[in-house]
Parts: C-alpha cells; sequence; structure tokens
C-alpha cells in the first residue's frame, strides 16, 4: 500500500513512526506498513461463496457450497494460532464473509485475542442490523468494493442494483460511525470515473478509499486486455494525488491509497522531488521503511481450505496448511524455495526489475503478475510504468518510455 494522504500530504512523519520504536505490537494500525520487524497481517478468505459474480474476483466465487473449507472450531483455533504469532490484524475476505453465519464469533474472538479484525466485502448485505452487528462484534474496519458509479460498479459485480446495495451498506456503517471505506480495482472500464469517485467520496464523507491495480488471477486472469495502459496510469495516479491534495488543503480528514503497485511510491517521490525536495526526503525515508512488496513478508494469505499463500492472489503455490501445522511453523519454514526467495527476492529479479535502482523502495513490485504473464515470478512486473530514465537503465534527459518487454497493454 501507498499511503497517498500520509507520504504526499505530510499526514505522517519518520518521526511518527520512531516515536513507537518501528515495532510491529507498539505500533497503531495507520503506521504498521513502516515496522521494522513485519509480522503479517493476514488475509483469510474465510468462505468461498459470493452472492455475486464479479468478472475480476481472484478467488473465481460463485453462489455455490464449496467443501472442505474451514469449520467454526477450526477458525477459532486458527485465530488463537495467529494470535500466538503475533499478527497485528487479520482480514475476513471471501467470497463474500458476511454469508458466514460465525463471522461476528470470529470477528469478536479475534479481537480478544489482540487482533485487529477488519473485513473485506461487497456491502450488499450490509443492512441496518448487519452494520450493527459488526460494530457490536469489534470489526475495527470496514471495507467495501465498488468499482465505479451505477451501472459501471454492476457490469463489474454481475449484479443489477449492486452500487445501490453497497451505497446503502456504507451508509448503514456510517449512520453509526463505524469506521468504513471503499475499494475500487482501475481499468480501461472505470478509469474516466475517478474525478466520480473522488465527488462520492466527498458527498457520502467516506473517510477512506483505496485505489488497487488490477492483478491478473482468478477471472482477472481474463481482463489483461481491460487494464490500463502505462500512461494511462500515470495520469490516473496524478488524477488521484491532486483529488487526495484537494481534500487535504480543505480540511476534509480522507485517507486516500494506492494498492498492489509499489511503482506508485517511486512516481510519488520523483514527482515530489521536483515539487517540495525537503518533504521529498522523508517520504523517500518513509518509502524505504514500507519495503515496497510484502508478498510472503508483511501480508500472508490462508485460502477457505485451510492453505497458505504469499499473498491472497497466489492460489497457485501453498506453503503448507494450517490443519496440519501452525501458521507460524509454516510462515518461517524456508524449504520452500519460493517463500525463501520472496523474503530475501533482491537477487533473484530479472529484466528491468533486476536492474532497477528502486528496488529498495519497491521490492521488485507484484510477483504474481510476473508469473501470470511471463512464466516466471522473478522477472519484470508487467505493470510497471517507470520509464527506464526513471528506473536508472537510460541517462538523465533521454525520454525513453518503458520497453516494450514492461508491458504495454
Amino acid at each position: 500500500m501507498i499511503g497517498i494522504t500520509k507520504l504526499y500530504c505530510g499526514s505522517v512523519t519518520p518521526g511518527d513512526a520512531l516515536r513507537y520504536g518501528r515495532e510491529t505490537s507498539q505500533l497503531p494500525a495507520n503506521l504498521l506498513q513502516f515496522a521494522q520487524d513485519k509480522r503479517p497481517v493476514t488475509v483469510w478468505n474465510m468462505s468461498r461463496r459470493c452472492n455475486l459474480n464479479c468478472i475480476h474476483c481472484y478467488a473465481d466465487s460463485r453462489d455455490v457450497d464449496y467443501a472442505g473449507e474451514l469449520t467454526t472450531e477450526e477458525g477459532h483455533r486458527l485465530i488463537d494460532d495467529l494470535a500466538d504469532f503475533k499478527v497485528p490484524v487479520l482480514l475476513f475476505s471471501g467470497g463474500e464473509p458476511l454469508m458466514r453465519p460465525d463471522l461476528f464469533e470470529f470477528i469478536a474472538h479475534a479481537k480478544r485475542k489482540g487482533i485487529r479484525p477488519v473485513i473485506s466485502t461487497n456491502g450488499t448485505l450490509i443492512t441496518e442490523d448487519i452494520a450493527g452487528r459488526l460494530k457490536e462484534s469489534g470489526i475495527a474496519y470496514v471495507g467495501i468494493s465498488l468499482d465505479g458509479i451505477g451501472a459501471v460498479n454492476d457490469r463489474f459485480r454481475g449484479k443489477k442494483g449492486a452500487f445501490d446495495m453497497a451505497l446503502a451498506g456504507i451508509r448503514n456503517c456510517i449512520a453509526i460511525d463505524q469506521k468504513v471505506g471503499l475499494r475500487l480495482t482501475l481499468t480501461k472500464h472505470n478509469i474516466e470515473q475517478i474525478d466520480a469517485i473522488f465527488d462520492l467520496i466527498e458527498r457520502e464523507r467516506i473517510p477512506r478509499a483505496c485505489f488497487y491495480h488490477l492483478v491478473y488471477t482468478g477471472r482477472g486472469r481474463r481482463l489483461t486486455q481491460d487494464d490500463v495502459t502505462h500512461e494511462e496510469t500515470r495520469r490516473a495516479l496524478d488524477m488521484i494525488i491532486e483529488r487526495t491534495k484537494s481534500l487535504h488543503d480543505r480540511g476534509r480528514d480522507v485517507d486516500i491509497l494506492t494498492v498492489d503497485n509499489h511503482a506508485d511510491g517511486v512516481y510519488l517521490y520523483l514527482r515530489m522531488q521536483r515539487e517540495d525536495p525537503v518533504r521529498a526526503a522523508e517520504v523517500l525515508e518513509l518509502l524505504r521503511w514500507n519495503g515496497g512488496n510484502s508478498s510472503g513478508i508483511g501480508i500472508a494469505n490462508i485460502d477457505n481450505l485451510g492453505f497458505v499463500h504469499a499473498d491472497q492472489f497466489w492460489w497457485t503455490h501453498s506453503f503448507g496448511n494450517v490443519r496440519d501445522r501452525k501458521f507460524g511453523e509454516i510462515w518461517t519454514d524456508l524449504s520452500d524455495p519460493l517463500l525463501a526467495g520472496l523474503k530475501n527476492r533482491r537477487a533473484l529479479l530479472k529484466g528491468r526489475c533486476g536492474a532497477c535502482r528502486w528496488v529498495d523502495i519497491c521490492n521488485g513490485n507484484f510477483r504474481v503478475r510476473a508469473l501470470v504473464v511471463h512464466g516466471d515470478p522473478w522477472q519484470e512486473d508487467p505493470a510497471c510504468y517507470l520509464s527506464d530514465e526513471e528506473i536508472g537503465l537510460a541517462p538523465a534527459g533521454a525520454g525513453v518510455a518503458p520497453s516494450a518487454t514492461a508491458g504495454t497493454r
């Protein structure tokens, strides 16, 4: 995650993280990305079942029963296990997690064990009653997916009326002071709606928004031609930055982030170098502490069957199953070459990623995208939109665009 508000608008400084010693157990939630010990934020896809049929779903979820999912008893044991390993955040995901009736007791159990419980949901099931139950159970944050305004979102979700239902879910959370935010995946179908999304954020007083870059897994693998071009990505980032600054300058307390492409951090820093070199130096330090892509390091995934993955998009490779071994044992067992490589990947990176001068703040970006496109997890990330000049492969002033092998999509 790249915190646009935190970094560009100066709402966080290196001193904020240093004040807590940069230890996961001491840092507040908004500073966890700057921890030096990187205990993994863990995504648990507790159920694969979903009431929608989103065209970019990484879990390829449908409204059917999936055999073999972790039981309620196994879920409680898993939460105990994660607490023993000092996991700071447990993200309940799916499918649609609200389709599991034991969700609320899992939330309450995680909170009792000292884990911050959050949820990723399509929001269509959050009635006034459900919003109240979420808050009562102790949920810290509700992330609701909206991939456009009105019919654009409904096309993504595969259901007419999904936008209105999700917006009602957001409003039901806001009405009871339950912290909530929206999540949007950028594609060709909604990139022209960024301004409209920011208007919605401001009008509805939504306190947080995450703009995700597309990852080509699950049903999203069929959308590679729908991904935005490098130039479109740059324009989108400029628009997100400018609208974020406008909110901040007008005293609107909104946290804006981008997710799943750490080239955003480099792009933001290079822009700040031109605009505010003093603040840019602080941003560079924070980006280095952030560490770039954290798959297999500061982010972990457990799927509905209990298999452990490097992140929620990498279901094609498992490091083990929590039914057989404790999560902490699996996560620290470096006998798996992929897990060992992800934790110390710099020497393995190839192509533009291997030669990039920003590897200390990007960490090779998203490895599963490289795997899908190149068949090699250590090849360059095709979604990197930085030019050869910007990453140090061409002399300053050459004006060289990103290479063809970087993906022109």
